[in-house]
């Protein structure tokens, strides 16, 4: 597994959780509602990545439920916190991972990932200061909220009365209804020499050239989406699902806008990994779920 998807904190003492009652009007992200199905989960081609479990194509069956259509925004994590005063993981350590293009001028460094030394902990560094002190998330309401760690995500979730999806949940849903494909729309990655999605272009880690229109996240509900109306199922943010993988961390889906084919090729459907529930990044969200009655 690339650290350059999950940066990992060092092991940290438990801490005391708030939970939240079940959500109330206005709270609950868009979403749509999709049918029980059977769907052939995972993939064995060649652009797998050796020990992320993507394989063997299995067949799973899918109860109904309902997911979001974007990952949660700057501007509706900020409706939570400001209702229920929550601090996030990342605000009470004091610090979070940030790639090292976008850390704040004035920023002090918390540290350096020996894994991967383009993830850089910044003091500060949270959702509400995405680069560190000196930056905020103002203009970039619409974008997914980052710098949340799973707990975080259970959190607003809870608040919101949902849940997080399931992995097989987020790969059906990210299939779009079509069976197989590599990518949310197909298997062409610009079909018709057009982005659909936000990743990284140029040479990794050194220079992003943006030609997908964006350097860092994009809005939630950017470019063209799939076929069950949901947006960005593939890069932009990495998304925290509900299950638990070995050693108590948490599954995530999805690639990022770090995502490069020359280091990490995880903006397929497919494609997983996975980290600590505590932990956070600059390129790590969420979207909600909730089960069909």
């Amino acid at each position: 597994m690339g650290a350059c998807c999950a940066p990992r904190r060092g092991d940290e003492p438990a801490r005391e959780r708030a939970s939240y009652a079940a959500g109330e009007d206005g709270r609950v992200p868009e979403l749509v509602a999709l049918e029980p199905a059977r769907f052939a989960m995972g993939s064995a081609g060649p652009e797998c990545v050796p020990g992320d479990g993507e394989g063997p194509v299995r067949d799973v069956d899918v109860p109904a439920f309902a997911i979001g259509t974007h990952a949660v925004t700057n501007a509706e994590f900020a409706t939570f916190a400001t209702a229920t005063g929550y601090e996030t993981d990342a605000e009470r350590f004091g610090w979070s991972f940030v790639f090292r293009s976008f850390v704040a001028p004035d920023a002090a460094v918390a540290g350096v990932s020996a894994d991967a030394p383009w993830w850089v902990g910044v003091e500060g560094a949270s959702w509400r200061a995405p680069e560190g002190p000196g930056s905020d998330w103002s203009s970039r309401a619409g974008h997914p909220v980052v710098h949340v760690s799973w707990h975080d995500a259970e959190a607003f979730c809870g608040w919101s009365g949902c849940r997080l999806p399931r992995e097989a949940e987020w790969e059906y849903a990210a299939r779009g209804g079509l069976a197989g494909a590599r990518y949310p729309w197909g298997d062409e990655l610009c079909p018709g020499g057009t982005w659909r999605c936000n990743i990284w272009q140029g040479r990794f880690p050194g220079e992003d050239t943006g030609e997908d229109g964006y350097v860092g996240t994009a809005p939630a509900d950017a470019f063209e989406p799939n076929g069950f109306g949901l947006y960005n199922m593939a890069g932009n943010v990495w998304e925290w699902c509900a299950d638990e993988v070995g050693g108590g961390s948490r599954a995530l889906r999805g690639g990022s806008y770090l995502c490069h084919d020359s280091y990490c090729n995880r903006y397929r459907v497919s494609a997983r990994t996975w980290n600590a529930p505590d932990s956070s990044t600059g390129h790590t969200g969420f979207r909600c779920a909730v089960a069909s009655a």
